[in-house]
């Protein structure tokens, strides 16, 4: 059982999972370098929780507790004692191995160390320690304490012990835990993509401008936030990163291609809610820009978009990245998609789905729009995902 937790990093996501942790009756301890930062994180746990009680969520009592579980520390050695350890520091891969190979000389030989990576490979990482059998990857999603899904990654390297433990702590954190491949993305940022991509390439070839899109996905999905609306509350430059680097890691599949509009947009500075200007203009008395409500075209956007998520959906439970069950659980419960994508194939049909995805191969003959093998094999044999 796990007992003692380490946090490295006391940003919003290392504080989150603390808070997550701590509220759940472990006993944590947020490690930083920055003394300043432990502070900020210090205060900003006291608002949060002060929130928590004038919504009614919490008592003071409870305030009490949570804050009595948590220390905040700035040396890694005072993370010996942990018996679970997740990284929630800057995606650079050197970075964590040289993180990780310090903090394996200081922790017990049980110790099970983590990294709350969003789309880093977690061989690399436990490679660099001497026990790689106790590497994982656990990603939690922003904010922590209040998304219900964990994705829990397994090495090829990674015990089965470690997996069980990492799997059993996360649910006793009352949190929806998906099991996903050690691959580019896992499943909630390799799946997504098409959300992002395919509106930016609807924007490109001039169908509908930045709103129409939105109001599309929105209306005709029931998305709470359009492609747009999202990347511009992510972060232009953060998501552009994100998407450059699965196409990477994928040797460059065009189906992951990064957008050349993200691309100047990002070097602009426009990069959304955080710099005032994104898609949208966030200044003050700026003017949110007109749709266009023909339902036709917001009908073909929707249907596009969809099919490519559909797809990528499929393509990621043909590779065996995860569970029928765990990709759905992942997408509703870690991005909020109105409805699991592979339900969702089921609800339009799996012939829907091909159809909708050879038009798009017929039209632009590229890689990027191929139809998952296994959207086609289901098609003929008449199956769905779910019965």
């Amino acid at each position: 059982m796990i007992k003692n937790v380490g946090i490295i990093g006391s940003g919003t996501m290392g504080s989150g999972i603390a808070q997550v942790a701590a509220t759940s009756g472990c006993l944590v301890k947020i490690y930083d370098t920055n003394r300043a930062a432990l502070d900020k994180a210090k205060a900003s746990l006291e608002k949060i929780l002060n929130r928590l009680i004038e919504k009614g969520r919490i008592d003071s009592d409870e305030k009490n507790r949570i804050q009595s579980h948590i220390q905040y520390v700035d040396s890694l050695k005072d993370l010996a004692d942990s018996d679970l350890t997740i990284e929630a520091i800057i995606e650079n891969l050197e970075i964590k191995k040289q993180v990780f190979q310090e903090l394996e000389s200081f922790v017990s030989e049980n110790c099970i160390i983590a990294s709350n990576t969003s789309s880093l490979s977690i061989a690399s990482i436990a490679a660099s320690l001497k026990k790689p059998s106790r590497c994982i990857g656990i990603h939690f999603f922003n904010p922590a304490p209040l998304m219900k899904l964990v994705e829990v990654i397994p090495a090829i390297q990674t015990s089965e012990k470690s997996i069980s433990i990492s799997v059993k702590t996360i649910q006793d954190w009352k949190k929806v835990v998906a099991v996903a491949k050690d691959t580019p993305g896992f499943i909630v940022n390799r799946v997504a993509r098409p959300f992002y991509g395919e509106a930016l390439r609807i924007y490109e070839e001039g169908i509908a401008d930045f709103a129409t899109i939105d109001l599309a996905m929105k209306t005709k999905g029931g998305f709470r936030m359009g492609p747009f609306e999202l990347m511009d509350f992510i972060g232009n430059d953060v998501n552009y990163t994100v998407t450059e680097t699965v196409f990477a890691a994928f040797y460059f599949d065009p189906r992951y291609k990064p957008s050349l509009t993200q691309k100047r947009f990002s070097e602009a500075g426009y990069l959304g809610r955080k710099s005032g200007k994104g898609y949208y203009d966030y200044s003050e008395g700026s003017n949110t820009p007109e749709a266009d409500t023909n339902t036709d075209t917001q009908e073909a956007i929707f249907n596009r978009i969809l099919a490519m998520l559909i797809n990528e959906a499929a393509d990621a439970l043909f590779m065996n990245v995860a569970s029928a069950e765990d990709i759905d659980n992942a997408m509703t419960k870690g991005v909020n998609y109105p409805k699991g994508l592979l339900s969702w194939a089921d609800e339009k049909g799996i012939d829907w789905c091909v159809r909708q995805m050879d038009a798009l191969y017929d039209t632009y003959r590229e890689d990027r729009y191929r139809c998952s093998p296994l959207l086609r094999k289901m098609n003929s044999e008449g199956t769905f995902f779910f019965n």
